[in-house]
């Protein structure tokens, strides 16, 4: 009898909509192809979703990008997770490079909901065994999913590109405000320790929502700054910056991060901030029309890495030492 088992393993990767050509870069670092499925919306935006093949006993990995309107986006890979539990996949992981709702990762004030908690009981209630995300917004989202979580650093692939780029002779790390610059730190230490430098923001208490000034905190005059962020939404507070360190004698300004969600108006004001050069990756489709300084740099060699441990049952931190 024992001739009838097959103990290979299958690896299977699934795409949502939202970003094909990602699902696609994954696939060929992976050397596999993306199965195929039928995804259509019905008139009053109600989602399906079929695999065209079986996916019984598969190894399933389940990628969705979350541009806007990121909330369609959601429901699909949940609906693509519920379609490959209900298929009988044996292990199902759902990668989620950019993890929506992260800023809202605790309660403020009273009657607010922490939506970063809720995504993550959603990907486990829809049937997901483990997540995979890149850059979180903050650590602990990694304690809301009860399960595995790994969270993958986009770190080595922007400083590789500021060390070919801009060497580390002249350069200073810069976090845009006091939150960041533990990140910062990691930053610097990877850079040849380079010095660090943060954006200090005084407010009025008497106005709400008002800074009234600015200034750095470090010695950036004549040197190349870094500045740096997990994610860019609307670019005020990066473009402000980025006019701060100009008026403390910074020659240069280049700002770096993984997520460039770039809602309106980001590519206005980053275009005109005088920054050099804008890097992100692609973990949020990008478009570079329109910019005079924007790099995207790919992320799909570290997705298909972490995919490929966690198939293997690797190790996924020895990804990053």
């Amino acid at each position: 009898m024992s001739h009838w088992i097959d103990n290979q393993k299958n690896l299977m990767l699934f795409s949502g909509r939202s970003h094909p050509e990602l699902g696609e870069a994954v696939a060929r670092e992976l050397g596999i192809s993306v199965t195929p499925m039928t995804a259509r919306d019905f008139a009053n935006g109600e989602i399906f979703v079929r695999f065209e093949e079986s996916v019984r006993g598969s190894d399933a990995f389940v990628l969705q990008s979350y541009p806007q309107p990121l909330n369609k986006a959601i429901m699909e890979q949940l609906i693509m997770i519920d379609a490959l539990k209900r298929g009988s996949a044996k292990r199902i992981t759902a990668i989620l490079p950019f993890y929506p709702y992260a800023r809202q990762d605790k309660k403020h004030r009273g009657r607010e909901p922490i939506s970063a908690r809720l995504i993550a009981d959603l990907m486990k209630t829809a049937g997901a065994d483990r997540i995979v995300s890149v850059d979180l917004h903050t650590d602990q989202i990694q304690g809301f999913f009860d399960g595995p979580v790994d969270h993958m650093h986009a770190m080595p692939i922007l400083t590789d590109h500021i060390r070919k780029n801009y060497g580390t002779d002249n350069i200073a790390i810069v976090s845009p405000d006091a939150g960041r610059v533990k990140t910062a730190e990691k930053w610097a230490n990877i850079l040849d320790d380079a010095p660090l430098a943060f954006v200090h923001k005084t407010r009025d208490i008497d106005v709400a929502n008002k800074v009234t000034s600015n200034r750095v905190i470090g010695d950036v005059d004549g040197r190349t700054c870094i500045l740096i962020d997990d994610m860019i939404d609307t670019g005020g507070t990066i473009a402000g910056a980025v006019d701060v360190l100009r008026k403390a004698g910074a020659a240069d300004v280049i700002i770096a991060t993984t997520h460039g969600v770039f809602s309106d108006p980001a590519r206005e004001r980053l275009n005109a901030c005088g920054a050099r050069e804008v890097i992100t990756t692609d973990t949020l489709p990008q478009n570079t029309e329109g910019w005079d300084n924007l790099t995207v740099l790919p992320i799909a060699p570290l997705v298909a890495k972490t995919i490929h441990e966690i198939f293997e049952n690797g190790s996924v931190t020895t990804l990053f030492e």
